[in-house]
């Protein structure tokens, strides 16, 4: 599928990978020359790159600097856990007990964050628990869910970067996310729904209150 991809989609597909990773952060600027000597490319196609990225809500045009890296509001984080809510609960109602591929994706995913927590590597520990609510909406089987759920993952990694303090920030999750495979693998449909719920509360919440504290008064 990736042959089929133009230049300016796989270049839009990396930045935003990057996003995701954690590697390009909110203020960041991304520079049209750079990037077409980084990826061999012509200025038109890096700026049809960056272009979709603003479509996706993950940059912005700022006057007299170019585009940057979005920083989000409490606007946005609420907007974007009224979708996570809307498609992760979902999913997990409408969800049969783990099949065998299912969770070992999961497990995969779990595994690798808990070896990044070993290392101390909280910036990859972030990126893989986001890979496992990727999972989740994906028990739903809709690429086009899929495509789109992508996207706010890329945004909440922009915001997960307000917080001070990653290793304290990330810290409480891994478990928890555990909690709901484990769940999810018993068929246990209820606990699995209402531990999610409970999760996406307190992670909007402790969100909420990172970006409050760290917006100029």
């Amino acid at each position: 599928m990736t042959n089929s991809l133009s230049l300016a989609d796989q270049i839009t597909l990396e930045l935003r990978a990057d996003i995701i990773g954690g590697r390009l952060v909110p203020g960041m600027a991304l520079i049209e020359n750079n990037l077409a000597s980084a990826y061999n490319a012509s200025r038109n196609t890096i700026r049809e790159a960056l272009h979709r990225l603003g479509q996706e809500g993950l940059t912005r045009y700022v006057r007299n600097k170019g585009v940057m890296v979005r920083r989000l509001d409490v606007t946005d984080v609420r907007d974007l856990f009224n979708v996570r809510r809307t498609l992760e609960l979902q999913a997990i109602m409408a969800s049969k007990p783990l099949s065998d591929y299912q969770s070992d994706r999961m497990l995969e995913t779990l595994e690798a964050a808990e070896l990044a927590r070993e290392r101390e590597d909280w910036r990859a520990v972030g990126t893989h628990g986001l890979a496992f609510h990727q999972h989740i909406v994906g028990l739903m089987r809709s690429p086009l869910l899929d495509e789109f759920f992508t996207n706010v993952v890329a945004q909440l990694r922009l915001v997960f970067c307000s917080a001070p303090d990653e290793a304290r920030f990330q810290a409480p999750w891994l478990a928890r996310d555990r909690q709901i495979h484990d769940w999810l693998t018993e068929g246990s449909k209820l606990a699995a729904l209402e531990g999610m719920n409970l999760y996406l509360d307190d992670s909007e919440q402790l969100l909420l209150h990172l970006l409050v504290c760290a917006t100029p008064q």
